[in-house]
């Protein structure tokens, strides 16, 4: 699952993994510390840049990218082992990691989560109170690139109303 900060991603997942518990969200690696509240494995699994680099290096990630200068990644092998048990496994990642993963594995079905228009984006990350003017401008300059690759993907979910956007997206993984 993809689609730009402000979207409603983890609200949608969030609902999704409360009606389906028994689904699966795949945990990222990262080389940025942790935030005080954030717990390895839980959050994100805290990697050195070496170790990084060697998963990396032999295959063990779905798919990888530099963001302002730390890595981040999908580990292999807890998604492909929750798909041999059965499980749906759901990956929040960017376009570009969205695409690497089409590549590992072919199967995998794409959904993009798309606000109903810019300006309500914005309205959005205003919302927030954490984002400043310059942040504010670089995201919505971010969505429209986004916003530009959602031809690539298999399904498009314009979360209006986020109840909506959860029922479609457990649509989606029923089908």
């Amino acid at each position: 699952m993809s689609g730009p900060s402000g979207a409603g991603k983890g609200t949608v997942v969030g609902g999704v993994l409360a009606r389906r518990p028994e689904t699966i969200l795949s945990v990222s690696a990262t080389t940025r510390t942790p935030r005080p509240e954030e717990r390895d494995g839980t959050d994100y699994r805290f990697l050195s840049q070496e170790s990084f680099r060697a998963l990396a290096e032999i295959g063990e990630l779905l798919e990888w990218a530099e963001v302002y200068g730390h890595l981040y990644g999908t580990p292999r092998r807890p998604v492909e082992d929750a798909l041999a048990a059965g499980h749906d496994v759901v990956l929040e990642v960017d376009v570009q990691g969205a695409l690497q993963v089409r590549e590992s594995l072919p199967d995998a079905v794409l959904v993009f989560i798309k606000p109903p228009s810019l300006e309500e984006l914005e309205a959005r990350l205003t919302g927030r109170g954490t984002e400043n003017a310059g942040t504010l401008a670089r995201r919505t300059e971010a969505a429209r690139g986004e916003l530009e690759h959602v031809d690539r993907y298999d399904h498009v979910i314009v979360n209006d109303r986020a109840d909506d956007a959860v029922t479609e997206l457990l649509r989606i993984l029923d089908g």
